[in-house]
């Protein structure tokens, strides 16, 4: 075998032996270690040794197990701390506006509003009313319940015995609907503001998530009425969850840590949606 080759193979088992402590919480041994990784006991011996030395892996000095030492933890807060969402979204919201000629925002979630962190501007003639700084109320913005869906204990902590305003004659301001529409958000993965914080106003939006799997943001479009319609949300809302999972595996996210009963690995149900009296009587506004 050549040198590169040996270092390669070298390398392969030096990883699997940090993945077995990344799926195993309790300390190994060197005989539940070679069992796992299928390699004799004196190979694996000699490889915590090195790891050891360079504080890779701790070992306990009275079990004599093995257990992920703190120069990985000092490595891994490095890596995060180089995790700007902010700075990151720019791109992938230029890209968006590209691919859906419609205006794209960054949001956090600020308590019971959602705060605009970023927004690319849609070239079409109707503008958005919305810019950087702006806060809007999060129960009833596609930003807001794309972060509430994925934050199960938020809409009863911060919604709980308040009353929900009425913005338009679509705004949600029950709660128990409002959690029915949160996990109608979880089901098929994207959110839908059907103009309930402004008439003729409609937004698409998917939640960002960081290398923990929490919802620390959300990307949306935005637009008039006229322009997203029930027959190209499907498309959209593609493109808007596209956009979001890119932003997330930029801030380290992995598919593995989405919690089970999600919809990813398996057939997505096209779901309903919900639309206005206007739009079901025919009568679409053309106001943004």
């Amino acid at each position: 075998m050549s040198s590169n080759g040996y270092h390669i193979r070298l390398l392969d088992r030096v990883v699997a032996i940090l993945d077995c402590f990344q799926n195993d919480k309790s300390p190994l041994g060197v005989t539940e270690l070679s069992k796992k990784l299928g390699l004799h006991k004196s190979t694996v011996h000699r490889l915590l040794e090195s790891l050891t030395s360079y504080r890779l892996i701790t070992q306990d000095a009275e079990s004599e197990k093995y257990s992920l030492g703190l120069k990985l933890f000092e490595l891994g807060s490095r890596a995060v701390s180089g995790f700007d969402v902010h700075e990151k979204s720019k791109a992938v919201l230029e890209q968006l506006v590209s691919e859906t000629g419609e205006t794209a925002h960054l949001c956090i979630l600020d308590g019971e509003h959602v705060l605009y962190l970023e927004k690319f501007e849609s070239a079409k003639t109707l503008r958005i009313p919305s810019r950087v700084g702006l806060r809007n109320p999060a129960y009833c913005t596609a930003v807001g319940k794309a972060l509430l869906a994925y934050l199960p204990d938020e809409p009863d902590r911060l919604f709980k015995g308040k009353a929900l305003k009425r913005y338009t004659e679509n705004t949600i301001t029950d709660l128990a609907k409002l959690r029915q529409e949160l996990a109608l958000v979880r089901e098929r993965g994207y959110s839908f503001d059907n103009e309930e914080i402004e008439a003729g106003l409609r937004c698409v939006g998917a939640p960002v998530r960081d290398y923990t799997g929490r919802a620390i943001a959300a990307i949306s479009i935005a637009g008039p009425s006229f322009r997203i319609t029930p027959g190209n949300i499907p498309s959209l809302s593609e493109s808007v969850r596209k956009a979001a999972n890119s932003l997330s595996e930029q801030m380290g996210y992995r598919a593995e840590y989405e919690p089970v009963g999600k919809t990813r690995n398996r057939a997505r149900k096209r779901l309903p949606v919900r639309l206005s009296p206007r739009l079901r009587r025919g009568k679409e506004t053309s106001r943004p």
